[in-house]
């Protein structure tokens, strides 16, 4: 006949396991790992393609949360400067090379994004 404490043995067992659970899970959630909080370490990744005037997707809003890493590529057919106006980013387009601006988005509004000699609205960009 087995005791008493030898058959609460495995009952003691995944007690322990889940309060070592318990216990760490905060810790990993602190360290950034992907159960923080979502969409904050998230990067939003948006292109565009300039062709005959022509932009590609057209334009539209996007929306990101405040505090997003946003991530925006232009691929052009001439020469020209994407600016992102509010945040006072910009990248130097030129034909058929794609240009890269990265930013955090740490203010709410809408913020147009366009190129600059050609006078080309790309999308809306919209914070919150």
């Amino acid at each position: 006949m087995t005791s008493p404490l030898a058959r609460r043995r495995p009952l003691l067992a995944a007690l322990m396991l889940g309060v070592a659970l318990l216990i760490a899970l905060p810790m990993a959630t602190a360290c950034g790992s992907p159960s923080a909080a979502p969409g904050a370490s998230t990067v939003k990744e948006i292109a565009v393609t300039i062709a005959g005037r022509q932009v590609t997707p057209p334009p539209g809003r996007i929306d990101v949360a405040k505090g997003q890493t946003v991530r925006i590529t232009v691929t052009g057919d001439a020469a020209d400067e994407a600016h992102v106006h509010g945040y006072d980013k910009a990248a130097d387009l030129q034909p058929g090379v794609p240009a890269t601006i990265e930013f955090v988005a740490d203010r709410d509004g809408l913020f147009e994004v366009e190129t600059h000699d050609s006078k080309l609205q790309l999308f809306q960009l919209v914070v919150r």
